[in-house]
């Protein structure tokens, strides 16, 4: 994450609906982990006919969050890869959108919730086989609203300084997933 682009907030409720849908994330997942690909393998990949893996590839590629590669494309076989920017993506507050289209970010956050819980699921494995590539930290404390919105900027700021690429990443890095979340304790 090695760039400074300003964070983008998602109050687009286009870009909202095609991050909502299921089978494009499951395609912007693999892009990111696995690099290029064209309908054809991400079909396969994800156990989907050509036809529908091209739908939803040109639906990512019409709000921005993947490109295709014209150099690699050929007659009518296509390379996508994620797009560049915007890398700061970040969910609206529930006033910032109108209500009819509230529902769709209730579904892009319980989708987003229920991915996290299986990797969550995976972590006790995960820490007993890689404990140097599984880490946890678990804290507690009393921030003011200023002092947390400081505290994510900082946090921010260390990604970007410390992620990079998938083609940048030197031959010893690995993919890594990253989540922060807070929640008032008093709400537990």
């Amino acid at each position: 994450m090695k760039d400074d682009a300003e964070p983008v907030t998602l109050d687009d409720p286009g870009k909202l609906k095609a991050l909502s849908h299921p089978l494009r994330r499951r395609i912007l997942h693999r892009l990111r982990q696995h690099g290029p690909a064209t309908s054809t393998t991400i079909g396969e990949a994800l156990g989907v006919n050509t036809g529908t893996a091209s739908y939803h590839l040109r639906q990512l590629e019409k709000y921005g969050f993947i490109e295709e590669i014209a150099e690699r494309s050929t007659g009518r076989e296509r390379w996508w890869r994620r797009a560049e920017s915007p890398r700061d993506l970040r969910m609206p507050t529930p006033d910032m959108l109108a209500p009819e289209d509230r529902p769709v970010l209730a579904e892009l956050l319980r989708q987003g919730h229920a991915e996290d819980m299986g990797m969550f699921g995976k972590l006790p494995e995960a820490y007993e086989r890689s404990p140097e590539w599984a880490r946890l930290s678990r804290g507690y404390g009393h921030m003011t609203e200023e002092d947390l919105a400081a505290f994510f900027e900082d946090y921010i700021r260390l990604l970007h300084q410390y992620c990079r690429r998938g083609e940048d990443a030197p031959p010893d890095a690995r993919p890594v997933h990253i989540r922060l979340f807070t929640l008032p304790a008093d709400e537990d």
